[in-house]
């Protein structure tokens, strides 16, 4: 399988090149497939090539699966998004007894330390309805740590939505810079306050236990009021779309009920290095 060539149709290749998607293909590694004829610098390898190069993406989407599949799998017009929603199903039914486990798990005693890297016991602290996190707990799902940790405590988890504190002290150390005689917290530290806030609301999916959220992007970032010393920030993050490892969430800064910044951020779920 693996010396089968891919393919692609004549009219998809000047949308590929623009899309960076073809930048090691030639004539000599790929077909191109123009009307009726076939477009290549040497013969096709195999009679059936077309289907051999099919059966090996199938081969290399399902490896995502993380482990091998004992079975007789029967495609037919087989595409990649096909075969990466295969492996997001089979995904989902490998992990029904843990997600099942973690529902149903009682929640863990008041003062229980928990690693970093222990996945279920992580899974079971954000997965509570209504749950509270002092700032201990955050640091056990989140990675940050002083000075770049932006909030204080989750006050509520439900569904997806959380909400978060953050307390602004005159001994923040950005204020030695940022504007010392009259302290106002950087608008991109909110930014990140929310970015923190939407993670932990990541990780409460089950599939996403142990596991580190990305920051990816930023967009619809707005600066309402400025934020001073002794202004105790509620940080409101809604889960807006997740499709397979990218989540998207709209986070909301207020202070005193008055909204003070906003934005839509974009994260990548991803492994912990060593896992």
């Amino acid at each position: 399988m693996a010396h089968a060539g891919t393919f692609c149709f004549y009219e998809e290749i000047e949308f590929l090149i623009k899309s960076g998607l073809i930048k090691g293909g030639s004539l000599e590694n790929a077909v191109v497939i123009r009307d009726d004829a076939v477009l290549t610098s040497e013969p096709l390898r195999y009679s059936e090539e077309f289907v051999r190069h099919k059966i090996l993406d199938i081969l290399g989407d399902l490896a995502l699966v993380g482990r091998p599949v004992l079975g007789h799998i029967i495609a037919i017009k087989p595409s990649h998004t096909a075969n990466c929603e295969l492996a997001r199903q089979i995904v989902t039914q490998m992990r029904k007894p843990l997600v099942a486990a973690q529902t149903f798990a009682p929640p863990p005693p008041a003062g229980t330390t928990m690693s970093a890297t222990d996945a279920t016991g992580i899974a079971q602290l954000v997965r509570q309805q209504g749950a509270c996190l002092d700032v201990a707990q955050i640091m056990q799902i989140i990675p940050h740590r002083y000075p770049f940790l932006m909030v204080d405590r989750i006050t509520k988890i439900e569904g997806n939505r959380v909400v978060g504190v953050k307390n602004v002290s005159v001994n923040e150390p950005y204020f030695q810079g940022h504007f010392p005689n009259h302290p106002i917290m950087p608008g991109v530290l909110q930014l990140e306050a929310i970015a923190q806030v939407a993670g932990i609301l990541m990780l409460r999916q089950a599939e996403n236990a142990g596991k580190l959220a990305y920051f990816m992007s930023a967009e619809s970032v707005k600066g309402r009021k400025p934020v001073r010393t002794g202004d105790c920030i509620l940080i409101e993050v809604e889960l807006t779309k997740m499709r397979g490892k990218i989540g998207r969430a709209k986070g909301v800064c207020s202070v005193n009920g008055e909204p003070v910044s906003e934005a839509e951020v974009t994260f990548m779920v991803v492994d912990q290095e060593g896992q």
